[in-house]
């Protein structure tokens, strides 16, 4: 049974870090593309971060370009999202889902995913 379990949300202030982490069981998450996704309170779940199982490219929203970094631990079988200069408008639920389609980063919408995670709450307040 696919599973992707996130972890690392918390409470932080204006400017700090978090690191999430998604971890997969049941599958090889290096052979997915692995999004992360947000949803804020009253508004749409919205692409946030992805890389490819392809060849490894990273795609950002252009919101959090230069702040977030995504990257991958094949050996742990998890995705990370570093999150740096982190601001209020950056809370939100994050999911993360994975799909074995390479080009899926590309499509990049929440319906091009098919395994997602439970998601973690971010929540950046001083």
């Amino acid at each position: 049974q696919l599973q992707l379990a996130e972890s690392g949300g918390g409470l932080v202030q204006p400017g700090g870090s978090l690191r999430l982490s998604c971890a997969a069981s049941g599958f090889t998450l290096a052979y997915y593309s692995t999004g992360w996704f947000r949803q804020a309170p009253g508004k749409e779940r919205e692409g946030v971060s992805c890389i490819s199982s392809s060849d490894g490219a990273a795609y950002y929203a252009d919101s959090v370009k230069g702040r977030f970094t995504i990257s991958r631990d094949n050996a742990k079988n998890t995705v990370y999202l570093q999150m740096n200069s982190l601001k209020p408008g950056d809370t939100a639920v994050y999911y993360c889902a994975a799909d074995p389609t390479p080009y899926a980063c590309k499509l990049g919408g929440v319906r091009d995913f098919g395994s997602w995670g439970q998601g973690t709450q971010v929540t950046i307040s001083s």
